[in-house]
């Protein structure tokens, strides 16, 4: 068999989300005998089980349900999709998107045809229904491909890409022993560097073929207390990964620039831009954690090219003082609204 598919789900039943993406999977191009469904239900408590259990008995050779007792979130459904797995190559679909009919077609041919062990595509972003091709999304850069040099490692250590937009060799995922936090969010952002760090070859197919359904429910649109510590927890994983197999001084640069971006900037312009009410603790803890893991981040080479000059001065003054940029921020919050009305 050559590919598995793995698809996490958790309460997709409603408006179809769940039956669209299946609907895709096994509309592929590949022929049935030589690809595998594994839709993992993470203790759903709507339909979905039950919507698994019908697309299983309709497809008994393709699909091949598999039900957790316990919620284990998106990680753990993955984990448990891996132990199941079957194809030479894994991919993975979130319940709430699909796949262009062609999609793993391609994908598997392109490995075929170079010998990589790991390939991409790029996507599109839709926020409906639809086999139309919506906003397209350049997630990988197409001059980053072939043989892994030390500089394409770096690159991908820096920006691994969507997960759920590759093929991956299993063989290569079990020998280096690779799976997903569970219990968390965010186990895309701690896992993708350190998956990409394992493999050999990257190879691109440059075409927009997965659908990235966009909503308001989705992790990126929630922000909360739990998924900000969550998106830390992540940075701090993938860093003490590499600092554990003794990669930390190799790849300096490019862990401190990943870890700064989603341990640091995006967490804390997150929760000043979604919250009312300000936690100095929360914002001492942020700094405290950049202190620790990487404090010349401001000297990082990429640095000055990645944020702005506001950026900057607004990072500055955190790292001196959370209560001081409270203040500032606030005013500068308070004074645009004034102004211009946002």
């Amino acid at each position: 068999m050559k590919l598995s598919i793995i698809v996490p789900v958790y309460n997709m039943a409603a408006d179809g989300k769940l039956a669209y993406c299946l609907d895709s999977l096994v509309a592929q191009t590949l022929p049935e005998e030589q690809y595998e469904i594994l839709p993992v239900d993470d203790a759903s408590t709507d339909r979905s089980a039950r919507v698994l259990q019908e697309y299983g008995e309709s497809y008994p050779g393709l699909i091949r349900p598999i039900y957790s007792q316990v919620n284990r979130r998106q990680g753990g459904a993955r984990n448990l999709g891996l132990q199941a797995a079957k194809g030479d190559f894994v991919g993975f679909m979130d319940a709430d998107d699909w796949a262009a009919p062609d999609m793993f077609e391609k994908l598997l041919a392109k490995a075929a045809a170079t010998g990589a062990d790991v390939v991409g595509c790029q996507y599109h972003i839709t926020k409906e229904h639809s086999r139309e091709i919506g906003k397209p999304v350049q997630v990988h850069d197409p001059a980053f491909t072939g043989p892994m040099t030390e500089e394409m490692k770096k690159h991908f250590i820096m920006l691994p890409g969507s997960m759920v937009v590759k093929i991956y060799r299993r063989s290569v995922i079990e020998e280096n022993r690779l799976t997903f936090p569970e219990g968390m969010f965010y186990e895309d952002n701690m896992a993708a560097p350190i998956w990409m760090s394992n493999f050999a070859h990257f190879e691109l197919v440059d075409e927009p073929l997965y659908a990235y359904y966009q909503h308001e429910a989705s992790t990126v649109h929630t922000v909360d207390m739990d998924r900000l510590h969550d998106r830390m927890k992540a940075a701090k994983g993938f860093a003490d990964y590499f600092s554990g197999k003794h990669l930390a001084d190799e790849y300096y640069d490019a862990i401190c620039s990943a870890f700064t971006r989603l341990y640091y900037v995006n967490t804390l312009f997150s929760y000043m831009q979604t919250s009312d009410r300000t936690d100095l603790h929360f914002l001492r803890e942020l700094r405290e954690g950049m202190r620790s893991y990487f404090p010349d981040f401001e000297s990082a080479p990429d640095y000055r090219d990645s944020y702005d000059e506001e950026q900057r001065r607004l990072l500055h003054l955190h790292m001196r003082s959370p209560l001081l940029f409270t203040a500032y921020y606030r005013a500068l919050q308070a004074y645009r609204k004034a102004r211009y009305g946002a």
